[in-house]
């Protein structure tokens, strides 16, 4: 084709965002679709050509050399063959031009609005393609309307909807400001590509950190879990794979600039970081801070499936003084919540009081000791873990049995 077709084509690409192949593939498809429409039928295999140079597009009748023909729509006879092409053979495909006279502008007006709709398609699939291999990724997006349910965002040059329920609650979002995103799943539709993109993810947390703090993009600091309450509170739990790394202190930063900076990202969230740990009982302890526990214990340390196929959940009591037991909860339960959602473990709440009693009773249903870990208070060294046979339960006839024996003792003893 004119050089201004190749003009047109690359303009098309720069303002679609689509490759110069998806154009003119969708110009021949959308031709081959008018000129059935126009001179043909659906039944034929048309096929375009757009050679260097000409103006007019080439079409092209495509059909299967046969000895006998029984459906002029695709088949063509041997002697009619060679006719066009001297050396054809039965079995081959022959193309027969067939284009109309001053067909140009004639197909420019019949596949117009085909061809608007193959680029639709086409630039859909382009902007699914870029978006898919950036699934939780964090993106840079500006407002440019806000409703009072959804705010729509500009994510390079795609329009995508921020829901009410992805929004931080509280953040005050207007014209122009510009946010960071958390890209959840990327879906193809009838409409085109779906951004589902979200500000309360975990993930926005993970990625903010990683953004913000170089061990952890690095990997010399890993993130083992995130426990968050969007808007108000968020758990973070890091290990270091360098023994010289202080997990806590480069995720901090001096003077808190580090943590600081990902807090005034999402709308100034509190993130405490605590420090990972395998062993259960430390990293319940810590994921309740900052209430000091007293006690812990592990009642199911493995999640299991019963008879009933129910999932049975880790669980582990833990023992808090009076005073603490506010602090452990938190306000409306956010701070045992979220130690939940982090440690993976079912956590009761008691008073220390209740220590005793309750690990009698378990006992009792286990047949066998109770493994209690008290927790050291600041200033103490070490953890205890005390482990106590169970309370011997006696039967009432076992018992008369005992006191007969006893009597009979105290009489032989007597006399």
């Amino acid at each position: 084709m004119k050089a201004s077709f190749i003009a047109a084509v690359n303009q098309i690409c720069s303002e679609k965002n689509v490759k110069p192949d998806q154009v003119i593939e969708a110009v021949k498809q959308a031709i081959a679709t008018a000129y059935r429409k126009d001179f043909g039928n659906k039944e034929q295999e048309i096929r375009v050509d757009l050679p260097e140079g000409k103006e007019h597009p080439i079409i092209l009748l495509v059909k299967e050399i046969v000895e006998d023909v029984e459906n002029d729509n695709f088949e063509i006879s041997i002697k009619d063959a060679r006719k066009i092409k001297p050396d054809a053979e039965v079995g081959d495909e022959i193309e027969i031009d067939v284009t109309p006279e001053g067909y140009g502008r004639i197909a420019a007006q019949s596949a117009k609005q085909v061809i608007l709709q193959k680029l639709q398609e086409a630039e859909k699939q382009s902007l699914y393609e870029m978006f898919k291999d950036r699934e939780e990724e964090l993106l840079t997006a500006t407002v440019t309307k806000v409703e009072p349910n959804w705010v729509t965002l500009e994510i390079e040059g795609m329009t995508v909807s921020l829901p009410w329920r992805e929004q931080i609650p509280g953040e005050h979002y207007y014209t122009g400001k510009r946010i960071r995103v958390y890209l959840d799943t990327v879906e193809l539709t009838g409409k085109g590509p779906q951004l589902r993109i979200s500000r309360t993810h975990a993930g926005l947390i993970r990625k903010l950190l990683e953004l913000e703090i170089p061990e952890v993009r690095n990997e010399d600091v890993e993130i083992m879990a995130i426990a968050r309450d969007a808007g108000f509170r968020s758990k973070v739990a890091v290990k270091s794979k360098d023994p010289r790394i202080d997990p806590i202190g480069a995720c901090v930063g001096q003077k808190g600039v580090r943590i600081q900076s990902v807090m005034e990202e999402i709308n100034g969230e509190r993130v405490d970081m605590i420090e990972w740990s395998e062993d259960p009982i430390r990293l319940i302890s810590t994921a309740l801070q900052p209430a000091a526990i007293s006690a812990v214990i592990i009642v199911n340390g493995n999640e299991s499936v019963d008879e009933q196929g129910r999932r049975v959940k880790k669980r582990a009591a833990v023992f808090v003084e009076e005073a603490q037991r506010p602090m452990a909860i938190g306000k409306k339960g956010q701070n045992i919540r979220l130690a939940t959602e982090l440690t993976g473990f079912e956590l009761d709440m008691y008073n220390y009081e209740e220590l005793p009693a309750f690990k009698a009773k378990l006992a009792e249903i286990r047949g066998g000791p109770v493994a209690v870990v008290e927790i050291p208070k600041e200033g103490e060294e070490e953890v205890a873990v005390k482990e106590e046979a169970p309370t011997p339960v006696v039967e009432p006839a076992e018992e008369e049995e005992k006191t007969a024996e006893q009597d009979s003792g105290n009489a032989t003893a007597a006399a």
